[in-house]
């Protein structure tokens, strides 16, 4: 007589408890929670003077260059620098290793931190969009659903950049280092300093067809009420899907 032993396969009350506890450990780092929320502000509070001046649309130049600027960087902070560092910090205390003899899979590990990682990235925005509209008169975006689409991607697309590397870096060290040298290369050929209008041509170029320049321009037309370039729609899908790829294919529990 035979016994159909079937694998357990950990459902959605699993998920909810790691999302739980991810949460938790999120909320007990001071500085990866506080940083995503202070440098925007320190932006918004240096940049709010100097763009009052009308572009498109009745927006100004606060709302279709510092805003979605600053947006971004919410999002690339918590999904570039914030979300490897606790997975390897896992990895390193063995966390990972002793979740690998469990039914738990790689994709409910880095997802359950995707998650955590967009509430707090959906926190960050609201902060920053509040002191934007309530103290520096910022304006809404012309097409307030495009915005939003676009956002959504866009923090798709940094958490797709995050879960690379937080899938290969050994140590929190490591994905410190990693992090901050994407992190910083992508914002720089994506506007962060200066504006991509103040890249050379070629540079510019290249920074529109990576993620943070993506993003800036995508949410900038949704703002301004112009078309978002195909290209960006492409750049932030690919990174979306070929992130979360080969973060499956190269996690490694310890």
């Amino acid at each position: 007589m035979s016994t159909d032993v079937r694998a357990y396969r950990p459902g959605w009350r699993s998920m909810t408890t790691l999302v739980g506890c991810e949460a938790r450990m999120v909320i007990r780092d001071t500085a990866g929670l506080i940083v995503p929320f202070a440098l925007p502000l320190m932006i918004l509070l240096t940049s709010g003077s100097a763009g009052g001046t009308v572009i498109r649309h009745g927006r100004t130049a606060f709302d279709l260059y510092v805003l979605p600027l600053v947006l971004v960087i919410i999002l690339s902070l918590i999904g570039i620098l914030n979300m490897p560092s606790f997975l390897a910090y896992y990895r390193r205390s063995g966390i990972l290793r002793r979740m690998a003899v469990t039914p738990a899979s790689p994709a409910m590990v880095l997802g359950a931190q995707v998650v955590v990682s967009i509430i707090q990235a959906a926190l960050g925005i609201g902060f920053a969009l509040a002191v934007a509209f309530l103290l520096m008169g910022a304006n809404p975006p012309v097409h307030v659903a495009t915005a939003l689409g676009v956002t959504v991607l866009a923090a798709l697309a940094m958490y797709g950049v995050g879960m690379v590397v937080a899938a290969v870096a050994p140590t929190p060290n490591s994905a410190v280092a990693i992090s901050l040298l994407v992190f910083f290369t992508l914002a720089a050929l994506g506007g962060m300093f200066g504006g991509m209008q103040a890249l050379p041509d070629p540079v510019a170029q290249i920074g529109a067809l990576l993620p943070f320049g993506a993003a800036v321009e995508a949410i900038a037309a949704a703002w301004a009420g112009t078309p978002v370039q195909l290209s960006h729609w492409v750049t932030l899908s690919v990174t979306t899907v070929l992130g979360a790829v080969v973060a499956g294919v190269l996690f490694r529990w310890e």
